[in-house]
């Protein structure tokens, strides 16, 4: 242990070495930190590994956070588990309809959350928007899951009607003040992711009624949603992360995808690609100095497995968010091609998630290896 925690510190030390050349560059970024804050940030937090959660009983980010669905017994009971794995944070959905229905009882919620998940020594990333599945969210009650389809029911946040006119933007600023400024100071919180994927365009599922400039549109949220971030001098890192493309030659990254890592005071990203295009791409983000983030993987059949990929990630010092805790009704134990073919049971193997509804863990050797590299007996 004590040799895995000097390696550790080394690597942390080596993301100054690391960024030194490019200290110019973030001057003309203002408000961005330091690369000397963000190797303090993970020198604090060691090692951070965990998973995407929501609880078994909510559909979608929405069915989590309303007051007539809130179920802080089954999160207690769920966030236990993850301790029991070793696990110190979750990456956790935030929805702006839950906050504009309910500013304040949605804000008590966020905080039972985290005193929730602090019980369990878990420090839980929060996420504001998201631009995957569904683009027309609905406060109140949510539809069933249908059966067989791999998130049948998540929304995006905020919905096409808001995204697609840029002058109803600031209907979200009250909202991502309003969290942060409640929570800035607070170390339950490790970080805040601003926008998840928000170039994804849905092209198995929603494609037809998306933007075709949805990427302008979604950077010009996420340009407004840093500076809102910012103007509250949050005291953890904020981050947005690539998803596609080629951030390994800058000359052909996106627009959207440098404004991220331009941006981010930790760098994240998301593959589910197996270990050596992963490699590839750890290896060209270590050129920012600066922690990274795995903030998705983990998709058995495309050989991104707990085996393979989390070794390497604890090896190299990359915090880890897999994607799915527990089966439940976003049903991504099912994988993505489910939206153009038919399931009628349970997949042969699981695309995401470790622990079924009950508690009882998929695969035993994945819980095993986990505890294993979290050092939890």
């Amino acid at each position: 242990m004590k040799q895995a925690i000097d390696r550790f510190r080394r690597l942390s030390a080596g993301l100054l070495l690391l960024g030194s050349a490019a200290t110019a560059a973030d001057a003309q970024r203002p408000g961005v930190w330091s690369r000397e804050r963000a190797a303090a940030w993970q020198r604090e937090t060691g090692w951070l590994v965990g998973s995407n959660y929501a609880p078994a009983s909510a559909i979608n980010q929405l069915e989590m956070w309303q007051a007539e669905s809130w179920d802080p017994e089954r999160i207690d009971r769920e966030l236990g588990w993850a301790e029991s794995l070793g696990m110190n944070t979750m990456r956790v959905f935030l929805h702006d309809l839950a906050y504009k229905q309910d500013p304040q009882g949605f804000l008590n919620r966020v905080d039972q959350f985290l005193a929730i998940a602090d019980r369990h020594k878990i420090r839980p990333m929060l996420v504001f928007f998201d631009a995957v599945w569904d683009p027309f969210p609905h406060a109140g009650r949510q539809r069933p899951p249908t059966p067989g389809l791999h998130n049948s029911g998540w929304v995006q946040s905020p919905g096409l009607p808001i995204l697609r006119d840029t002058a109803r933007h600031r209907e979200l600023e009250p909202y991502v003040k309003a969290v942060i400024g409640r929570f800035r100071d607070d170390r339950r919180v490790v970080a805040w992711d601003l926008f998840n994927e928000p170039d994804n365009i849905n092209p198995s599922s929603y494609s037809p009624v998306e933007p075709k400039n949805k990427a302008e549109l979604s950077l010009a949220l996420l340009r407004k949603s840093f500076a809102w971030a910012r103007s509250m001098n949050p005291t953890q890192p904020l981050t947005a992360a690539p998803w596609k493309g080629d951030w390994v030659d800058r000359s052909k990254t996106l627009p959207i995808t440098r404004f991220m890592l331009d941006n981010s005071d930790v760098i994240s990203f998301h593959s589910y690609d197996p270990l050596d295009k992963l490699q590839g791409q750890v290896a060209a983000l270590k050129r920012y100095g600066r922690p990274i983030i795995i903030t998705e993987y983990m998709a058995r059949p495309r050989g991104s497995t707990f085996e393979t990929i989390l070794p390497y990630l604890k090896e190299q010092g990359v915090h880890a968010y897999n994607w799915g805790f527990v089966s439940g009704k976003s049903q991504t134990i099912f994988p993505w091609d489910s939206w153009q073919q038919r399931y009628t049971g349970e997949p042969p193997v699981w695309f995401h998630d470790i622990f079924r509804t009950d508690g009882t863990p998929y695969r035993e050797e994945e819980v095993r290896l986990i505890r294993s590299l979290t050092g939890q007996r």
